[in-house]
């Protein structure tokens, strides 16, 4: 399996999967209006990796031994990063979106490198804002503070 267990995550079960994510890059912000776009379901919420509500889960030791470089799927019980992550949102996005979590199949760590090649480049090729994004009033429920 590849995502990670971790303690009491019934505190921030919201029944929805929560896509945390670095506020501030543009690449990430652009995948999360990707995210809302296909999520005829209504499944998902978002929240910056800077926000209170990430601090909060941080400081009260509900995520940890996490790469806050990352995007994060939190399930249920269950965390997802960096690539898994992807792959899961892909799957749960569900119609010829979930034809792309077959990269399951790709041996993990060659993933994970095109992953963190990606990652690590973020601000050079897509750039950086100087805050996080303020959601519009047609998605502000979206997102977790």
């Amino acid at each position: 399996m590849t995502a990670q267990k971790q303690p009491k995550t019934e505190q921030f079960d919201s029944g929805h999967s929560i896509v945390l994510f670095d506020g501030v890059c543009r690449f990430c912000n652009g995948w999360v209006q990707f995210i809302l776009k296909h999520d005829k379901h209504d499944q998902f919420r978002f929240s910056p990796l800077q926000s209170d509500f990430v601090q909060g889960l941080l400081m009260a030791g509900h995520l940890h031994n996490i790469s806050m470089d990352s995007v994060i799927l939190l399930d249920g019980s269950k965390v997802y990063t960096h690539s898994s992550a992807v792959l899961q949102i892909f799957k749960q996005l569900g119609g010829g979106w979930s034809l792309l979590s077959w990269f399951r199949a790709v041996p993990r760590p060659i993933r994970e490198a095109v992953y963190r090649f990606i990652a690590k480049r973020r601000y050079q090729l897509f750039g950086k804002y100087d805050s996080c994004m303020i959601p519009d009033a047609n998605v502000r429920s979206k997102f977790m503070d």
